[in-house]
């Protein structure tokens, strides 16, 4: 493929070198000339000296015939203009990296809408969600990108003994807003299907509004679930993103920050979290704050020598699981002989999405789910494809195969067995790794 990368700094560089790992067609665009030369002396990819919000300099990488663009410079509002310029410009699609949490906030603006950029990445967000998930369930589907706030999406283990269990599927009476995704079972995990049965101890994810997922997780689980204590080490963009996606009644979240000024922020900002001014990285620090006590410790204080220390002294202290967040490569092997029971990179949770883009007809990106031949595919629906043409009960779908959401203009929900997909509307799909080829067929576009 043919990919062109705006910005050349630590990620871009990055990028550039994976994806000529990978055998793509890779341009660069960089103001600072310095890094314009050392890429054009250390990797195999053209790189080109100029302001990335500048249509001259875009015509000059080839934007008309690129099939992705990745605007990852260290300015979100250049990287905004810059991948909406692309888009408009030719380019297939468009990924700018954001830094400010306000810019996928949908509650003020829609940013990514109303600038045509096809997707808006942090990866500070995504590796919030890479902890939250080994947090929750190492298997869950993380989907906050797809459901833009408007559905939630639970994984929870099933503990109440109901007439539920044991019973196919198809004689359940399910809201039709709410969508079983995966069931998992003894470490194996599959896509659900009308014939399936719930039994005890299964792991369920479950897709839909807010209130019906509650209510069907009060179906399958008893009493009230052991509140984990996290305590999350660092309050910068991660830490910030895992507090609020943990925050809730599952978790008791304790956030540790040195900085006054930017504890204010996040004291105003997270409703469901205790936000501490304190140093995380000082051992009488967390005996005050009984960290030993806690289910999981988090570091992720921007340093990885201090989250490996600080990682340590709490494992010392008792605490249960040590989670820490190491870019270093040569870190990555030792960590988990020092202590750490789970290392975390940006740059692994970064490499993920962007593999996952790199997609061809109506695919607009797939995840394979940990441990499975499960994958999430993001697709679009091509005009007068063959999944349009009956409802979603009788469409043209490979066997085992499950459409869960339908984003049309701005309005994301659950589809229902009669609903009919149309052209221009975005799926979100569970497939297994053996019918990915028919799904493609089923949603691409018909002369």
């Amino acid at each position: 493929m043919r990919i062109l990368t705006l910005g050349a700094g630590t990620v871009g560089t990055w990028i550039a070198d994976l994806l000529c790992r990978y055998r793509h067609d890779v341009t660069v665009v960089d103001t600072d000339a310095e890094n314009v030369r050392r890429i054009n002396d250390d990797l195999d990819v053209k790189a080109i000296h100029g302001s990335a919000s500048q249509s001259s300099v875009l015509f000059q990488a080839g934007v008309i015939g690129c099939d992705i663009c990745l605007a990852v410079t260290g300015i979100d509002e250049v990287n905004m203009v810059a991948a909406s310029m692309a888009k408009s410009m030719g380019v297939k699609r468009s990924v700018a990296r954001v830094y400010a949490p306000v810019f996928r906030d949908l509650s003020t603006f829609d940013y990514q809408r109303h600038f045509g950029i096809d997707r808006l990445l942090s990866l500070e967000q995504l590796t919030a969600m890479e902890l939250a998930r080994a947090i929750r369930n190492p298997e869950s589907i993380t989907l906050e990108h797809f459901a833009r706030g408007q559905l939630e999406v639970a994984e929870f283990e099933v503990t109440r003994k109901s007439s539920s269990l044991n019973t196919p599927l198809k004689q359940l009476a399910l809201s039709p807003h709410a969508r079983l995704g995966t069931l998992q079972r003894e470490k194996k995990t599959w896509i659900a299907t009308a014939n399936d049965e719930i039994r005890l101890g299964d792991w369920v994810s479950l897709m839909g509004r807010p209130d019906e997922v509650e209510e069907i997780r009060k179906t399958f689980t008893q009493g009230t679930p052991k509140r984990q204590f996290v305590v999350i080490a660092g309050g910068g963009e991660t830490g910030y993103h895992l507090a609020r996606t943990l925050g809730g009644e599952h978790h008791r979240v304790l956030l540790l920050e040195a900085d006054a000024q930017r504890c204010d922020y996040l004291a105003s900002h997270l409703n469901r979290a205790t936000v501490v001014c304190a140093d995380a990285t000082r051992k009488v620090t967390l005996e005050e704050e009984r960290v030993g006590g806690c289910d999981y410790f988090v570091a992720c204080t921007g340093n990885d020598e201090n989250n490996i220390m600080s990682g340590l002294e709490a494992k010392e202290l008792g605490a249960k699981q040590i989670m820490a967040i190491v870019g270093r490569p040569d870190y990555a092997e030792i960590v988990g002989r020092l202590g750490i029971d789970n290392a975390v990179s940006e740059r692994d949770a970064m490499a993920r999405q962007i593999l996952g883009l790199l997609t061809e007809g109506p695919v607009l990106s797939q995840l394979q789910l940990p441990s499975s031949d499960v994958f999430v595919m993001e697709l679009e629906v091509g005009e007068n494809s063959p999944v349009t043409r009956s409802p979603l009960a009788q469409a043209e779908l490979p066997e085992g195969v499950l459409v869960t959401a339908v984003l049309q203009q701005d309005f994301v929900r659950v589809p229902a067995a009669a609903d009919c997909l149309q052209g221009g509307n975005t799926a979100l799909v569970l497939a297994p790794k053996s019918r990915i080829a028919g799904v493609k067929t089923a949603f691409s576009a018909s002369g």
